[in-house]
């Protein structure tokens, strides 16, 4: 049993990491969702995030996420560089992957109210499976004990690849459109044989309707409700997110529903995301619970995620940018 349980989850280990690339949190790990995001909401931010999923499951599945932006002052404000570091575990089959990625997002002015990103993102992974937890038949003796080493070849190494993405959102004061391709290069995360990655295609936006607008200069009292939606789509699977974020600063609360469908026959899979973020100073930190509302997915356990970011906006200086009309709107999407 613990022998198909093991090659199970290993058969399943890239379908699950590529079902990973969803965030709870997607605006607090925007990076990861679109490189055009890089230098858009801050001046300058570091993010620290943390995923549980599954916990009910033996060996469940971690992502942890690290990732920066800048947004550079001169020339024009125009060019962002990011870097973004994933870290993806599995514990039950020792499965691990680690990608790090390079970020560049150019920013433009089209109308006086209206601006438009562009993002590029290179990312390098590495993923292994590790064998200390296998069972073996030939381990195996006839009062279910575990003795000796596999006679089984595990000949089985490191897949290294190289990961392409582009992105583009456009956005004013109030709303956004984000587009994104991830994985244009389809690359193989296969051990012995061709495994291609499927290209992640990613459509979503939001529109803010503020009941209190925060002011361009200190002030940053802001009372507002955010309506979003999200369709994305990989190999077979889709998935489409509706939700609302609620904001009284320095508090953000957030509900998202999730349906998610996969070519298998456990059917679609619904999920509700419960979000919570409080925001003091230059700190963000936001926690999230996705709630199983199928049968599957609620025994699964849900998942927990963590998000902490540090992060710099000089709104004096932006203020003087409005004066002289050199500063683009302010990227309206939630921060958590």
């Amino acid at each position: 049993m613990r022998l198909g349980l093991a090659a199970g989850l290993l058969l399943g280990a890239v379908p699950v990491a590529r079902g990973q690339d969803v965030f709870s949190q997607p605006f607090a790990t925007r990076l990861h969702t679109n490189p055009a995001f890089t230098g858009l909401v801050d001046d300058y931010g570091v993010t620290l995030s943390y995923r549980n999923q599954f916990p009910s499951l033996a060996g469940s599945f971690v992502s942890t996420q690290a990732a920066a932006d800048v947004r550079f002052d001169k020339p024009g404000q125009h060019h962002a560089v990011g870097l973004l570091l994933n870290q993806d575990r599995a514990g039950s089959v020792g499965y691990t992957r680690l990608e790090v990625g390079a970020l560049y997002a150019y920013h433009t002015r089209l109308t006086e109210r209206l601006a438009l990103s562009g993002g590029l993102r290179a990312s390098y992974g590495r993923q292994r499976v590790g064998y200390d937890n296998f069972v073996f038949g030939d381990q195996l003796t006839e009062d279910g004990s575990v003795v000796g080493p596999s006679a089984e070849s595990l000949n089985f190494p490191p897949a290294n690849y190289l990961s392409l993405g582009t992105g583009a959102v456009l956005y004013s004061e109030q709303g956004w459109l984000s587009l994104a391709g991830q994985h244009l290069n389809q690359p193989n995360l296969g051990f012995q044989k061709q495994g291609q990655l499927p290209i992640l295609l990613s459509l979503s936006g939001g529109y803010k309707l503020f009941i209190i607008k925060p002011s361009a200069g200190i002030a940053t009292q802001e009372v507002s409700f955010t309506p979003v939606a999200a369709y994305s789509r990989q190999g077979g699977s889709q998935r489409t997110e509706t939700g609302m974020y609620f904001a009284a600063s320095p508090v953000t609360l957030g509900a998202v529903y999730r349906n998610i469908f996969s070519p298998s026959n456990v059917g679609a899979q619904h999920v509700l995301a419960i979000v919570a973020g409080i925001q003091a100073g230059g700190l963000r930190v936001g926690y999230s619970y996705d709630v199983g509302l199928s049968p599957l997915s609620a025994d699964l356990g849900g998942a927990h995620e963590l998000t902490v970011g540090l992060y710099a906006f000089d709104r004096i200086e932006n203020a003087y940018r409005r004066l002289k009309r050199r500063v683009y709107p302010t990227a309206p999407c939630p921060a958590f």
